[in-house]
């Protein structure tokens, strides 16, 4: 099972300093991390009619291997990819191993008492259901 953790609001100062590239769509915006170190798995974000789902491509891994993270309208993945240290010369080398960083800012309300997480299949998914609005009455004088 993976816990999405939800987390106070805090000014968030480190990401724009870490931050190389961003990208805005019409409900959400990705925050591309500048760490040398650090990669960025393939992630796909859409809208369904009752949901925003997050899906990162991230094969090899363990549920417990993920720290997910909702904090206001900003979705964090965090995890590190491990590969076997056998001695090898590489050919090819193209999939990434080591730390990684998904970040993303959701521009819909969300209703975090039921934020979802699996991991099947080497996709990492995250299910964030939309905020149903509020209707506010308006009382005579």
């Amino acid at each position: 099972m993976i816990i999405v953790n939800l987390k106070p609001t805090i000014y968030r100062s480190n990401i724009s300093q870490d931050r190389s590239g961003y990208f805005v769509s019409g409900m959400a915006n990705w925050h591309f991390v500048g760490k040398g170190h650090i990669w960025r798995p393939p992630t796909d974000v859409f809208e369904t009619e009752d949901k925003i789902v997050v899906r990162v491509e991230i094969a090899g891994m363990q549920d417990g291997d993920f720290a997910v993270n909702f904090d206001q309208h900003s979705l964090s993945i965090h995890g590190t990819r491990s590969e076997t240290m056998e001695k090898r010369a590489f050919h090819q080398m193209e999939i990434s191993f080591g730390e990684f960083d998904v970040e993303i800012e959701l521009l819909l309300p969300i209703d975090v008492e039921n934020l979802q997480a699996e991991y099947h299949d080497g996709f990492l998914r995250v299910f964030l259901p939309k905020a149903s609005s509020k209707h506010i009455n308006i009382a005579k004088d």
